[in-house]
């Protein structure tokens, strides 16, 4: 099983000499003769690998402009398994078949798995730069948990075992393998957030020693254009700017004041939610596909395609505990209902808000015409009048109109009233909303997953593709 210690690792440093040795060093503990129990490469020679890295690198600086020192030169991946479970050839094409697929085989890389250790280990070395030299690989928030997934899903598909609880922290976030060293420190954002909170529970007076506060914590508070404030913390280059856009909800400096006045609660520091998981397909009646005339080629896809939905599924049901079928169908049944019952909710809540939305324009129209009837009535409803006044009569009147028809009798709430009302149904419907994707995403999730266990066991009743298509 691959461990939760899979992580990717950037390696930077400037071009040129420096960066021949880096790869040399980092190359050559990987092919460690002494460690190396099995290896295989793809568009590289492992030996000169360093060269071939720096040949591309150069191609693409030429070709593109762009200077090959910017950003990192190679990136590194670690795979674990555990003793015995796999050999050092059957590892080594585990860890060929994850960089493959990791990288698109848009890359260069090279599998060096070492058995100097109990357990069997994969060092996979992938240039940074594309070997059409058409783009560069970069990092990305939750690039860990996703390289974990996916050598996971690898796992599932070889018939291995995978860690079912990998070591967490607080609210659910894995641990990369750095952290398994060393604790990570927390971003420039989160420290400004920490910072902050600490300073509230001090009780300031008021906003000044807030400030004040934040300055003694060793912050150097930054005031621009606007009012506009801004942290920059020891060691940072770039000011972090208090609002809540940029540190999320409570953070603004209006936030702030009203915590110092006690009219809201100190905020709670956020948390990075995992990446999203990958959604799983339904798997292909491959019969009723060749009877259409399907060539062999395409059966040969489609079971693979199978296998890989299936793995995804197995995938799904251990890190859900969904092990028991009427546990799936149950969970099922529950993400369906909630998905409906937020479709519902939602669909009120922007019939209010629409409702609310027309009933205000109604009424301004109403009271910007309203001068323009009463001086056609004292008129004694003239014709000239009316000539005159066409089109602000006619808007005087579908106001009305929409008035009566929205209000069905009810009385006219106030303008005060009627915009608090809308900018609580607009929250609320973003809130909903947001609601609504991710009860529809897991969704179909639950309903794909158990429309291929359906399958798998002879359970053919079509309800559950129904589902999925809603």
């Amino acid at each position: 099983m691959l461990t939760a210690t899979t992580y990717i690792r950037p390696y930077k440093v400037a071009a040129g000499k420096g960066a021949v040795q880096t790869m040399e060093e980092r190359f050559n503990y990987g092919l460690n003769p002494k460690k190396l129990g099995a290896l295989s490469s793809y568009l590289c020679d492992p030996a000169t690998a360093p060269a071939e890295f720096l040949l591309v690198k150069s191609q693409y600086q030429a070709e593109m402009g762009r200077a090959v020192e910017r950003g990192a030169l190679f990136f590194q991946i670690r795979q674990a398994f555990p003793p015995g479970e796999v050999t050092a050839e059957e590892a080594n094409q585990i860890g060929y078949e994850t960089a493959m697929r990791w990288t698109k085989g848009k890359y260069q890389f090279f599998v060096c798995t070492h058995t100097d250790k109990s357990h069997l280990h994969n060092h996979i070395y992938f240039n940074s730069t594309a070997f059409d030299r058409s783009r560069k690989f970069h990092n990305f928030i939750g690039s860990s948990f996703a390289l974990r997934r996916l050598s996971d899903r690898v796992c599932v598909e070889h018939d291995l075992s995978v860690i079912q609880n990998p070591k967490q922290h607080s609210k659910g976030r894995y641990l990369h393998y750095g952290q398994w060293i060393v604790e990570k420190p927390p971003s420039a954002k989160q420290r400004v957030r920490l910072a902050i909170v600490e300073a509230l529970k001090k009780q300031p007076a008021d906003f000044p020693a807030f400030l004040r506060l934040m300055e003694e914590t060793g912050f150097l508070v930054k005031h621009g254009r606007g009012g506009v404030i801004s942290f920059l913390a020891p060691g940072q280059d770039k000011p972090t700017r208090l609002r809540a856009s940029t540190l999320g909800d409570g953070f603004d400096p209006e936030d702030i004041r009203a915590m110092i006045a006690g009219e809201r609660p100190i905020p709670e520091l956020p948390q990075e939610a995992p990446a999203p998981a990958r959604r799983v397909n339904l798997i292909i009646d491959i019969q009723e596909r060749m009877a259409q005339g399907k060539g062999p080629a395409y059966e040969r896809w489609a079971k693979v395609y199978n296998l890989k939905q299936m793995a995804a599924a197995l995938q799904y049901l251990r890190e859900n505990d969904l092990m028991d079928y009427e546990a799936l169908a149950a969970s099922t049944e529950k993400a369906v209902e909630r998905f409906h019952t937020l479709s519902e909710e939602l669909r009120q809540t922007e019939a209010e808000l629409e409702k609310t939305s027309g009933l205000m324009a109604a009424t301004v129209d109403y009271a910007k015409t309203r001068p323009v009837f009463d001086g056609y009535k004292a008129a004694r409803y003239s014709k000239k009048y009316l000539s005159e006044h066409e089109a602000e009569l006619a808007a005087y009147r579908a106001a009305r109109a929409t008035m009566n028809e929205l209000l069905d009798g009810a009385k006219l709430p106030k303008m005060a009233d009627m915009k608090k009302s809308r900018q609580e149904l607009a929250g609320k419907k973003k809130a909903l909303y947001a609601e609504y994707r991710k009860a529809q995403a897991d969704m179909r999730q639950a309903v794909a997953v158990k429309a291929n266990i359906d399958h798998l066991l002879g359970v053919t009743d079509g309800r559950e593709n129904k589902a999925q298509e809603r």
